[in-house]
């Protein structure tokens, strides 16, 4: 059974692209106190721990964040950093973001870095 959960996830989430990606509904939008760059840096040390490097290029008024998926080549995430006079406003797209059983690293690293060290 769990195989089985683990193949359809894979199949599910390894089709998507940026664009893709960025057309679904956000898993989170938050605002942070954090400039965008200490926001990326802080959420790159984080997924660090469970992922590949994401990709970080920059995207309007701040930057985007591309998060590889854990096992195969393609992007799982983009979250979008924008700048704001106080700090960040943050974005979580998932392309799993209708999965209840989605991997939960990349919502606990952009939750922590809000406000953690």
């Amino acid at each position: 059974m769990k195989w089985g959960v683990l193949v359809a996830m894979l199949a599910l989430g390894g089709c998507a692209s940026v664009t893709d990606i960025e057309q679904t509904l956000p898993t989170m939008s938050v605002i942070s106190g954090k400039k965008p760059e200490a926001y990326a840096q802080c959420l790159v040390q984080q997924l660090s721990r469970t992922r590949k490097a994401p990709q970080i290029e920059p995207h309007k008024d701040g930057l985007r964040v591309i998060v590889p998926q854990k096992l195969t080549s393609g992007p799982t995430a983009v979250i979008d950093i924008e700048e704001r006079s106080a700090g960040s406003s943050i974005k979580v797209y998932e392309s799993m973001s209708n999965v209840p059983i989605r991997p939960g690293d990349i919502r606990a690293a952009a939750t922590h870095c809000i406000s953690g060290q």
